[in-house]
């Protein structure tokens, strides 16, 4: 069994004269969260289908080690007539033809389903039938689940199950989901993918990429009185590179953690500054996006 579940390598895909994929290569880790995120138009969706199968690529190649794929598209839509767990009975005999009722059951509680279970989808809502795609997806336990945007028609509560329910998959089950609520990625996942305009630009975990290691790393002085002086005095040492005031506290970037978290203490103790605290600036998925998608 290998590490990575899936891998894809130099993917293109065009539609006539739009290039909705240009050399896309990315690997996700067996048992991982990974979010796909990127602005409307990246090409999140057309990757998806890629590795759903029901997209052929232009040009590359790519894998999905597993025997049970799972698909939510971003807009699921079923036969009006049915009945929700008419759904979810058909998924489930689709995947799995012997099983145990009692999935279906459960699967339609975790969902939030199980009191319209008897109701015709023909009358669901768009969070509803969003429910109603999870349930379907998840009732023939996949080895990998592609989510597109499950949870963008939902209320907070909704999301909340959302994303409990990936978190309940991790480790079970290797889950690739697209969305443009960053908070959900930022709660999930493990591994983060930024496409921008068909290219992947940015692919790492969570901690490296709000890290930046292409970023100068920089610390918060929180300082009792007047932070003028502390200014003044590290825009007087050769290894900082920028020193500002920010709200009252001291923000000071250097080459590198080491330098300022070897240099900062001394430099603060000659000339007797007044310090409350001192802490790495972190930066926000929300940072990095805007940083590397313009």
């Amino acid at each position: 069994m290998t590490k990575n579940v899936v891998e894809v390598t130099e993917i293109t895909k065009r539609y006539g004269e739009t290039l909705a994929l240009d050399g896309v290569s990315l690997s996700v880790s067996r048992g991982s969260v990974y979010g796909l995120i990127g602005p409307n138009g990246a090409g999140k969706t057309t990757l998806l289908g890629v590795l759903a199968g029901l997209r052929t690529p232009t040009e590359g190649q790519y894998t999905v080690d597993a025997a049970r794929v799972a698909v939510l598209p971003d807009t699921p839509k079923f036969d009006p007539w049915m009945t929700a767990r008419e759904v979810v009975e058909l998924s489930l005999d689709l995947a799995s033809p012997e099983h145990d009722p009692g999935v279906i059951e459960a699967v339609l509680g975790r969902t939030g389903l199980l009191d319209v279970a008897r109701r015709r989808v023909g009358g669901f809502s768009r969070g509803m039938l969003q429910r109603l795609g999870l349930a379907a997806a998840v009732v023939g336990n996949p080895e990998v689940l592609l989510l597109d945007e499950p949870a963008a028609a939902l209320d907070p509560a909704g999301r909340r199950e959302v994303l409990d329910m990936v978190n309940d998959l991790r480790g079970d089950a290797t889950v690739v989901f697209s969305s443009h609520i960053l908070d959900d990625v930022e709660e999930v996942c493990d591994e983060i993918g930024i496409l921008n305009r068909g290219r992947l630009v940015y692919e790492g975990t969570l901690q490296e990429l709000v890290r930046g290691s292409g970023r100068r790393p920089s610390y918060r002085i929180q300082v009792r009185g007047n932070g003028d002086r502390i200014v003044t005095a590290l825009r007087l040492c050769d290894w900082v590179t920028d020193v500002a005031e920010e709200g009252g506290d001291v923000i000071v970037s250097a080459g590198s953690a080491a330098v300022i978290e070897r240099e900062l203490i001394r430099c603060l103790a000659r000339i007797d500054a007044v310090v409350v605290s001192i802490a790495p600036v972190e930066r926000t998925l929300e940072d990095v996006f805007l940083e590397v998608t313009g």
